[in-house]
Formats: structure tokens, sequence, C-alpha cells
């Protein structure tokens, strides 16, 4: 059995939807599971479909409204060239007004996903043969879940996918079956280990960090930026013991992983989404898998 697993990464899944549309329309490569954390679980429902243009479209044209309900930060351009956010102070004092219990919202999220996933296309899954798995956070009793739809109805499994990707406290904390749920990428990141243990012989891993850090952060200017640089740190030691756990059970199981990673660093901010810069990574996904197959095809052809 092969299986495609994708990490959480906001923003940058759109070099993830290129990696996968390579690994799927060029290499045939024809999954039985799909698990996903964060916008991993956005991306799976529709790579098992076959249906990569759609997703393409809905990657490369959403915007910060797109996802935010209320936003709680404001984009600010830096002289060199880059952007931060900086807190909202009226849209957070909005947002605790009404009784939230994070800084913004992102029902618009839930919305997009309704709009994208029809309920035709969950069925036409649900009956199939491929098990697709979203990640999420249960806060209330401190562990990872993993949801396949083939357990739930569509509305329930609309709420996991958008569950995986509440970023908190900048999204939505969502009570569900009497829990707080929150994005899966705080308990797993890059969820090997479910994959191989549904059955997985050979897992394609696609991580949206680089293999090797390549630069240090800057200094926290305000106190959403040290919020992100703080959550980022958190997750990279996720995301490393993740793979570490992965390799290990994979050894033990004898399952193959092909790693993907993100060549270059794609940005330091992955709650920022530029749909121009998303269209520019989902192409350079597509051609780093290209390029990266056409060098081990290179090495496998001298070894024999």
């Amino acid at each position: 059995m092969r299986a495609l697993v994708i990490s959480g990464g906001g923003s940058k899944g759109a070099f993830a939807g290129g990696v996968a549309q390579y690994l799927i329309e060029a290499m045939f490569h024809d999954y039985d599971i799909y698990v996903g954390t964060s916008t991993g679980s956005l991306l799976i429902s529709h790579l098992a479909l076959n249906k990569v243009e759609k997703i393409k479209e809905v990657y490369t044209s959403v915007n910060q409204s797109s996802i935010f309900s209320n936003r709680p930060f404001r984009i600010k351009k830096l002289k060199y060239g880059g952007k931060e956010i900086a807190i909202d102070h009226f849209s957070v004092l909005r947002n605790f007004l009404k009784g939230s219990k994070t800084f913004g919202e992102s029902r618009n999220l839930r919305e997009l996903i309704e709009k994208t996933l029809t309920k035709t296309e969950f069925n036409e899954l649900k009956a199939g043969n491929k098990d697709v798995v979203v990640t999420v956070s249960n806060l209330s009793l401190n562990q990872v879940e993993y949801k396949s739809i083939k357990d739930f109805n569509y509305e329930d499994f609309l709420d996991w996918i958008w569950i995986s990707c509440n970023y908190i406290p900048f999204m939505s904390l969502v009570k569900k079956e009497g829990c707080e749920y929150a994005d899966g990428g705080f308990g797993s990141m890059v969820p090997i280990e479910e994959a191989i243990e549904r059955g997985a012989t050979t897992v394609d891993v696609i991580i949206l960090e680089t293999e090797v850090t390549y630069y240090n952060r800057l200094p926290s200017r305000n106190v959403f930026s040290l919020l992100t640089s703080m959550h980022s740190y958190m997750l990279d030691r996720v995301e490393k013991q993740n793979i570490r756990i992965g390799k290990f059970v994979a050894g033990n199981k004898d399952a193959i992983l092909n790693f993907y990673y993100t060549p270059t660093v794609l940005t330091t901010n992955s709650l920022i989404f530029d749909k121009v810069k998303m269209a520019q990574w989902w192409e350079s996904g597509f051609q780093y898998a290209k390029q990266k197959n056409i060098e081990l095809n290179e090495i496998k052809s001298q070894d024999t």
C-alpha cells in the first residue's frame, strides 16, 4: 500500500500541492492512504479525487479574507522587502468582547472548505477504497486524534478538516464532542507513523520546511511576532520528532520513505496568504519534484 503524507505549513501548502501534482500526474502514483495535517488536510481530499486543478485554483486565489472572519493582525511591509504581522487592537478587542478565547476567528475558512469540497465529492470519496485522514489536536484530553473520512458524515468531516487548520490563538478554538480542538500540527506535524500504522509500505512525505535550517529569526518586534516565533520553534521540534519516530517505525516495519522537503525558505510567516507567491510556490513544488525524481533515476541507472 502506498501513502501520501503532507505536513502542516499554512500558506506553504501551495508548494506541497505542486509536489503532489507531479507525483500523481507525472509519476502516476496511485495512493491508498492520504494523511494530512493542517494545510495538508485541506489538500488531501481533492488529491484523492484526482481533482488537482480544482484545489490548485483554490490555493492560488485565496487571501486573508478567505481565511479569517476576524483577522487579529495587520500585515506590514518592511524596508528590506519582507513582511511581518502586527496586532490589530480593534479586531482583537472586538473578539474578546464577543467572548472568544482566541485573538481571531477563521469561520470564513470553514465556509471555503464547504464550497470547495461538495457533498457529492465527499460521498464519492467515502464510497471509494481510499482512506483520507486528517490530524487534529484534542486539547481537553491532551492527545492527537486522526479522523478518517470513513467514520464521519459530510458536516462532521468538514469540521475536522477545518479544525486541523486552526492555528490558535490566531484562529478559532473549536468545541466538538465535548472537547476543545485545535491545529493538528501541535501534536503531529508530520504523521508518518499513522500512515504506516494504517498499512502503508511506501510513504511519500511532503515536509513544508527545509531539511537544514538556513536562517536565524530576527528579533521579535511585537507580541504577535513573538508568538509566531514561539509557535514556529515548538512546531519545528514536533516536526523533527515526528520524522525521527517515522523513520524508526518504517525501519521496524520495512516501509520505504521518500522525503520531499522545500529546497529553500519559502516564508518565515505562513499566516500571510499571498496568492501571487502561492502560485509561484505551487509551480516550484512541481518543478522540484520533477528534478528530484530525475536525479533519483540517474542514481539508480548508475548503480545498475
